[in-house]
């Protein structure tokens, strides 16, 4: 019994050891990724017009899974993906997308689970290139409701009008048949009352 506790223990502890060092390593990769949000923020401002179209065409040539990851931002999309996750980091690195690298790196070194954290800030970054793009498109789409809506909303006037002067051409129509049909007992009754010479 001595001999296992000697062997199997130490062995046991090791792996422990190892997981929490990886997992002390894995925090400060974290805290130093946080560390530089403000640098990483202003690369993204000065770039993103650069970035967006680069990153409009990763994203959708991107499996459903990442589209869906990047959207929701989730811990366990990225656990159940981690293989897509990496792969799309690496994309991102590739264009020089701001944070991406520290990012890969160290999902490369202990796992995307580990530093989840900056993942889905990163992801952050990126949907926000997307939603702009989509944002666009909707403005877009908008507008031209609004100028449809307009014209509907003429041309629903136009007949308003129209049925409006029909309806006070039929009054008219109606008081002059009216008139007609009272002035025309009277020129009957006088000319029923002028006595023929």
């Amino acid at each position: 019994m001595g001999n296992w506790i000697s062997k199997v223990l130490s062995k046991i502890k090791k792996i422990f050891e190892k997981n929490s060092t990886q997992k002390a390593a894995a925090e400060q990769a974290c805290k130093s990724f946080d560390d530089s949000k403000e640098t990483i923020n202003k690369e993204f401002e000065e770039k993103k017009a650069e970035l967006q179209p680069k990153v409009i065409e990763i994203f959708e040539a991107s499996s459903t899974e990442i589209k869906t990851i990047v959207k929701e931002r989730k811990d366990a999309g990225i656990k159940k993906n981690s293989a897509a996750v990496h792969n799309f980091l690496e994309e991102l690195v590739k264009i020089d997308f701001p944070g991406s690298k520290q990012v890969y790196e160290a999902s490369s070194k202990y796992g995307p689970m580990a530093v989840s954290g900056p993942i889905v800030y990163v992801f952050e970054m990126v949907y926000d290139l997307f939603s702009t793009e989509e944002k666009e498109v909707q403005a877009t789409i908008s507008e031209a409701s609004k100028e449809k809506e307009i014209g509907v909303e003429e041309e629903e006037e136009k007949e308003k009008n129209v049925e409006e002067k029909n309806r006070e051409e039929e009054i008219e129509k109606e008081k002059s048949e009216i008139v007609m049909e009272l002035v025309e007992p009277s020129k009957v009754k006088e000319e029923e009352e002028i006595p023929k010479p």
